[in-house]
């Protein structure tokens, strides 16, 4: 068996134009949607989402605000920052790249923006209610991890979903997303006893530990479907310099019926879920805007 590769840059591709057709509209009707993104310190791997994502709502039709501050900057002015953004009716996502230097408080921060303009996901409220099933920005990643399974057909009701990792931002909400889709979901981590014996009966398998290659084929049920979400870049060997995911590619593939590259899997559809979230925010603004009239 060799498994078909769920190729996310195309998925990414067709969704980004539906994306840039709604954020037309809605601009069409006087409410551009505008995503601000702040980026403190000089972290050359923050950087380059940070570029990915201005980058990205160029190419929709999203206007993008950009701050950037130096590592040693007081959170209180960041603080401030996000407070004057939050106040601003034309801005309708806003973005603080993770993680922040040792001086704030993350949890904070990201508690100080507000629950209509958290287009992460991030916000406690937002946590809670997608744990609720209710209406919510969902956090990027996995968001299009789901996109992903539904385009693909991956039937998730009755489904035996693992998810090995349990991260805020990918491992947690990943649990609650394929519960509410109906799967009987375990999570898994560092301290998981016997780790095989659940990747084994996994139908669906989501690999988000930061771990490179660290699933291996012989760890993954025969059919099942295998979503890599890390991205590592090799230091070692001849490999070295190469990114990876979690999943060993080469052992993987031969077991799984279908799986996601690294790159080209899972990572494009991030960006194109936040773009997704800030054009859902501007249309939320622009209904309250036409309510009050």
């Amino acid at each position: 068996m060799t498994a078909r590769i769920i190729d996310g840059k195309a998925l990414a591709e067709r969704v980004r134009g539906e994306i840039a057709e709604h954020a037309a509209r809605l601009a069409q009707r006087g409410e551009q949607p505008c995503l601000a993104v702040l980026l403190v310190g000089a972290d050359p791997a923050s950087a380059v989402y940070v570029r990915n994502k201005v980058a990205g709502c160029e190419k929709a039709g999203i206007r993008s605000l950009r701050f950037d501050y130096p590592g040693d900057v007081a959170p209180a002015v960041v603080m401030a920052k996000l407070a004057e953004l939050n106040a601003d009716p034309s801005v309708h996502g806003i973005l603080v790249q993770l993680p922040l230097p040792p001086q704030f408080d993350e949890a904070a921060v990201l508690e100080a923006i507000s629950v209509d303009k958290d287009v992460d996901g991030f916000h406690a409220e937002n946590v809670g209610r997608l744990s609720q099933n209710q209406e919510a920005f969902i956090p990027c990643t996995p968001h299009g991890v789901i996109k992903m399974l539904e385009a693909e057909h991956v039937p998730l009701a009755g489904a035996e979903a693992v998810v090995v990792g349990r991260s805020n931002i990918v491992g947690k909400p990943m649990a609650m997303l394929l519960t509410n889709a109906g799967a009987t979901v375990t999570v898994c981590h560092s301290r998981t006893r016997d780790l095989a014996f659940h990747t084994r009966r996994a139908d669906i398998l989501v690999a988000a530990i930061g771990k490179p290659r660290f699933l291996t084929g012989d760890l993954i049920k025969p059919g099942a479907v295998v979503i890599d979400v890390g991205i590592n870049r090799l230091t070692e060997g001849p490999d070295a310099g190469k990114l990876c995911g979690d999943v060993d590619f080469d052992s993987a593939v031969q077991v799984a019926s279908a799986i996601t590259p690294v790159p080209g899997g899972v990572g494009p559809m991030t960006i194109t879920m936040l773009l997704e979230n800030t054009v859902i925010s501007a249309a939320r603004a622009l209904r309250r805007k036409e309510a009050e009239k």
